[in-house]
């Protein structure tokens, strides 16, 4: 009988062997979970103090727009073109333009005053006179500048400076390159010559225009 059968076994109940199981302690399930979880944690922690280090010495992301809570980060891309000015635009002199000055209210000697002021700013003057039946007493803002097509961009822009409330439009049919001032109603006189000037000194030296690449916000 082997030493492992208790006394009083036998039959089918007596051991055999010199052999006997061993026992293996229980598994530590819960304890590698938990030491698993730490690491990630831990590697998480890491990754974010990372991130933060890599903040201070780039200088940080810029904040989106108000109240977005988005941050965006600067690439080459975005800075390519920003201040840089653009190239001076031609724009006509105004001895260059000649203008008719035409009156379209009921008060008189409107026409000849303008053109005389308009005279003495540099601009040449063609007709001088009242407006014609399809403007007369049409006009309600202070003026209609008319031109050919090609004066939208040239022209019609440096006589505005003149009188920056005045409509402009353009007459695809028009011939010849000569403009009209058309007098309205609320006209009250050309806008003062200092800032008339500074227009016109403007339309050739326009502002710097924002970067397209980060929709004129600085990196």
């Amino acid at each position: 009988m082997s030493m492992l059968t208790p006394p009083g076994m036998g039959g089918k109940y007596r051991i055999t062997g010199d052999k006997y199981p061993r026992m293996r302690p229980p598994r530590r399930r819960g304890r590698l979970a938990t030491l698993s979880v730490a690491g990630v944690a831990v590697l998480g922690l890491l990754g974010w103090g990372t991130w933060q280090l890599v903040d201070v010495f780039t200088g940080g992301d810029e904040a989106s727009a108000a109240g977005s809570g988005t941050a965006r980060r600067c690439t080459p891309a975005d800075t390519v073109g920003t201040n840089v000015s653009p190239s001076p635009v031609a724009v006509p002199e105004p001895g260059g333009i000649t203008v008719n000055v035409l009156n379209a209210t009921t008060r008189s000697g409107l026409a000849k005053e303008t053109a005389d002021e308009l005279k003495k700013r540099g601009f040449r003057i063609g007709d001088v006179g009242n407006a014609p039946a399809e403007y007369d007493k049409k006009v309600d803002g202070t003026g209609l500048l008319l031109g050919p097509a090609a004066a939208l961009r040239t022209t019609l822009p440096v006589l505005g400076t003149q009188l920056p409330a005045a409509e402009r439009r353009t007459d695809a049919g028009r011939e010849g390159a000569a403009v009209d001032l058309i007098i309205g109603d609320d006209f009250k006189g050309l806008a003062k010559k200092a800032g008339a000037d500074r227009a016109l000194a403007a339309l050739g030296s326009p502002e710097p225009a924002a970067s397209a690449g980060n929709g004129g916000k600085g990196c």
